[in-house]
C-alpha cells in the first residue's frame, strides 16, 4: 500500500450515506414496475376524487414492498394535493388510536392533544378535515401483522373504511403490507369488514441474483465515490445477500464494509472488511424476521433452537417430539410452522440421503444467537 492509498482524516469513502439506509428511497427504483402499476392502479379513482381500490401487498421482508410505497406516495404528494397519502409504520404505530394520530397529523400538520382526547374525538377531527379540504385519503399500513392481535386490524380497517356512512363525503382507501406469507386477510378479517375491504393482492417476489446486483451497485454508484469496491467484491456481497434473501442485508453490509475500510484508512473496501462485516450484517434478517413472527411461530423456534445442542440434526418428527414438552402443539400445525421458518430462511429443510422421505431440519443461524433475538 503507498500513501496515495491511504484515507486522509478529514475524507471520506461515502459521497451519500443515505443510499445505504433502509428507509431511504432512491431516484432509480428497478424491477417492481410490474406491481408499482398494480398500485397505481389501485389509487387513480382517488384522483378523479373517488374513493381508492383497497390493496394486500405481500412478499418476505426485504423484497422492495416499503420502498415501492413510498416511492409512490411520493409521486402523489408532488403531482397533487386532492390525495393525502399516509404511511403508518405499525411496528411503532400499533393500535387504532395511535394510527388516527399519525393520520390527524398528516391532515394538520401537529399531534392532536397529548391528553383528555378521546378517540371519537380524534376521528372527528380527521373525518372534517377531509370533508373540508375535499381531500382523498390513502392509508399504507406497514408491517400490518402487528395489528393482528386481539383483533386491532379489524378495529382499524372498520373505522377507516366505514367512515363514509357516519361522516358524509369521506372517502379513504387502504393499503396492507404483510410479510408473513401464510396470512389470509380474508380468514383475518370480520363479515362486517370484509364487505368494505375486497382487497385485491400484489405480491412481490425475493428478488434473483442478477437484480440484487443490479440495485446494489446503483446504490454504490449513488453512496460511494468511484472505485471505493471492485465489482468482484460486489458479488461477493451478493452472494451472501441473496443467500439471505434480504435485500437489507447487501445495503447494511456496503455500509459496515466501507466504515471498517474507513477505520484502517483505506480508499477502497478490501475482502477482509466485508467479512468483518458480515459478523454483523448476517444476523439483520434474523433480527427483522423474527419481529414479524406470530406468538406460536416464535415459541417453536424457541423451543427447537433450545434442544438444538442436543439434536444436532433432527428430523422433523424427532423436533416436533423434542418440542413437544414444552409447546403442546399437533404434528400438523408443527410442520406448517417449520415450513413457513424455512421459507423465511431461519431453517433449513432438506431430506435425509437413503431410504424414505424423511426431512431434516437445521438451523441457518447459531441457535444461541436466534434464541438472544427472541428474548
Amino acid at each position: 500500500m503507498t500513501i496515495k492509498d491511504l484515507l486522509m482524516w478529514d475524507e471520506s469513502l461515502f459521497r451519500d450515506s443515505d443510499a445505504f439506509e433502509f428507509d431511504y428511497v432512491p431516484d432509480q427504483f428497478e424491477f417492481r414496475d410490474t406491481q408499482m402499476r398494480e398500485l397505481a392502479f389501485q389509487i387513480r379513482p382517488a384522483l378523479r376524487g373517488g374513493r381508492p381500490l383497497n390493496t394486500v401487498c405481500k412478499g418476505l421482508p426485504g423484497t422492495g414492498k416499503t420502498t415501492s410505497i413510498k416511492k409512490l406516495f411520493l409521486e402523489i404528494s408532488e403531482s397533487t394535493k386532492k390525495v393525502v397519502p399516509v404511511h403508518i409504520n405499525c411496528q411503532i404505530d400499533n393500535t387504532r388510536f395511535a394510527i388516527l394520530s399519525q393520520i390527524y397529523r398528516k391532515l394538520s400538520g401537529h399531534h392532536p392533544p397529548a391528553s383528555g382526547t378521546s378517540f371519537k374525538q380524534v376521528f372527528d377531527s380527521i373525518a372534517r378535515m377531509i370533508q373540508e379540504q375535499e381531500t382523498v385519503l390513502v392509508v399504507a399500513l406497514d408491517d400490518a401483522n402487528y395489528l393482528l392481535y386481539e383483533s386491532e386490524i379489524n378495529r382499524v380497517l372498520y373505522t377507516l373504511l366505514r367512515s363514509h356512512e357516519s361522516y358524509e363525503g369521506t372517502r379513504i382507501g387502504v393499503i396492507v403490507i404483510i410479510s408473513d406469507m401464510d396470512v389470509d386477510m380474508t380468514q383475518v378479517i370480520d363479515a362486517r369488514v370484509a364487505s368494505v375491504f375486497q382487497a385485491t393482492d400484489i405480491y412481490f417476489a425475493p428478488y434473483g441474483p442478477e437484480e440484487v446486483y443490479e440495485i446494489l451497485k446503483q446504490r454504490v454508484n449513488q453512496g460511494f465515490f468511484p472505485n471505493v469496491i471492485s465489482d468482484t467484491l460486489l458479488r461477493v456481497i451478493v452472494d451472501y445477500t441473496v443467500n439471505a434473501g434480504d435485500i437489507r442485508v447487501g445495503l447494511d453490509l456496503l455500509k459496515r464494509a466501507a466504515l471498517n475500510a474507513e477505520r484502517a484508512t483505506r480508499r477502497q473496501i478490501e475482502r477482509e472488511d466485508i467479512s468483518q462485516a458480515f459478523e454483523v450484517s448476517r444476523f439483520l434478517h434474523l433480527a427483522h424476521t423474527i419481529k414479524s413472527l406470530t406468538d406460536d411461530d416464535r415459541k417453536v423456534l424457541l423451543a427447537l433452537a433450545e434442544i438444538s445442542p442436543t439434536m444436532t440434526e433432527m428430523t422433523t418428527g424427532e423436533a416436533h417430539k423434542g418440542i413437544h414438552e414444552t409447546v403442546k402443539i399437533g404434528y400438523t400445525r408443527f410442520y406448517e410452522i417449520v415450513e413457513k421458518l424455512h421459507a423465511l430462511r431461519i431453517l433449513d429443510l432438506h431430506y435425509r440421503d437413503g431410504r424414505g422421505r424423511t426431512r431434516l431440519v437445521t438451523f441457518r443461524y447459531e441457535p444461541t444467537k436466534v434464541i438472544e433475538y427472541l428474548q
